[in-house]
């Protein structure tokens, strides 16, 4: 049965268990959302995590035709995909002493423990976009190489395409006409558009003279939205300052993906029966001087089921 981290939550009984998955689902919108289909068998003691579907290309057409006539046959087009789970996450050590420092003790393993969290979010994110298994065979394949070439690619040029220096209502509209180019790229309505802080800003000084920008609350968060479509800053990458959606530093300019999630659109993957979070608290009753806390998301991995179920728009100046 496909599960969100919030239904995996339910699952589970030990309050750590509990406070870690939350701390996944509070610091990533992108989890917090996102659908895990769990059904991946690692078949041969886990040597086999391989999760293969068809991906929809094109869409069906239907016309008139005239009576004694036969309908010009058209048919969807389709192309065979595989991805392979992946495991991530990282690890942290302790001194015991701190064991003998009281509330220090448990502090600092805390504090290990929601920085590792951070750091696994961002390594997830990361690989969304920008995962590449050619380049690290341990890594998915993201959107940036999935959406590459296709249908729903735009690439920007010309009118509209400068966010940085927009002051007036008329340029605030034609920069958000391309934003409802994005959107109308999909087969559906986005869950949201996906950018860096930089897209963000530039949109948030737009609506100073265009007003379609709102806010939405998520766990306590302010998130703002567009016609009610969560505008998401995915953040920097793990042990860096780093946008996942990088600016270029040269030009200016950036991309803005967005994504219709879904098991009919993009979602995650996970393995049957297996959790989607795991943590382990450093043992400060056995031998050995320092030791060792863990936290690990996996297997999982991403599948995008339409090439209409997201898009990207390329080339926007917002710096």
């Amino acid at each position: 049965m496909p599960v969100t981290l919030a239904q995996a939550k339910l699952n589970t009984t030990d309050a750590i268990d509990l406070q870690v998955i939350d701390e996944f689902r509070k610091s990533s919108w992108l989890l917090d959302n996102l659908t895990f289909d769990n059904v991946v068998s690692p078949a041969g003691g886990g040597a086999t995590l391989t999760y293969g579907y068809t991906r929809l290309v094109t869409q069906p057409r239907a016309a008139f035709r005239a009576l004694n006539s036969e309908y010009a046959p058209t048919e969807v087009t389709r192309q065979r995909y595989t991805t392979d789970l992946k495991v991530l996450g990282g690890s942290f050590q302790i001194d015991r002493v701190l064991a003998q420092m009281g509330p220090a003790a448990s502090g600092e393993v805390a504090l290990q423990m929601s920085q590792k969290i951070k750091a696994a979010n961002a390594t997830f994110s990361d690989a969304v976009i920008n995962g590449d298994s050619a380049v690290d065979a341990d890594s998915f394949d993201g959107l940036d190489k999935a959406l590459a070439g296709s249908s729903t690619e735009i690439v920007l040029t010309g009118a509209g395409s400068d966010w940085s220096t927009v002051t007036t209502r008329e340029a605030g509209l034609a920069a958000l006409k391309h934003l409802r180019k994005l959107r109308a790229k999909l087969d559906g309505d986005p869950s949201a558009f996906l950018m860096n802080a930089d897209a963000l800003a530039a949109l948030e000084s737009i609506a100073d003279y265009v007003s379609q920008l709102s806010t939405l609350d998520a766990f306590g968060r302010t998130v703002t939205a567009w016609r009610g479509i969560p505008l998401v800053d995915l953040g920097d990458r793990a042990g860096s300052t780093d946008p996942v959606i990088p600016t270029d530093a040269t030009a200016g300019t950036t991309d803005i993906y967005a994504l219709r999630l879904g098991l009919d659109g993009f979602h995650g993957l996970a393995t049957v029966n297996g959790a989607l979070v795991r943590q382990w608290l450093p043992d400060f009753n056995s031998a050995g001087a320092v030791k060792t806390g863990e936290v690990e998301m996996g297997p999982v991995g991403v599948a995008l089921k339409a090439t209409k179920a997201a898009a990207v728009l390329r080339g926007v100046k917002v710096a």
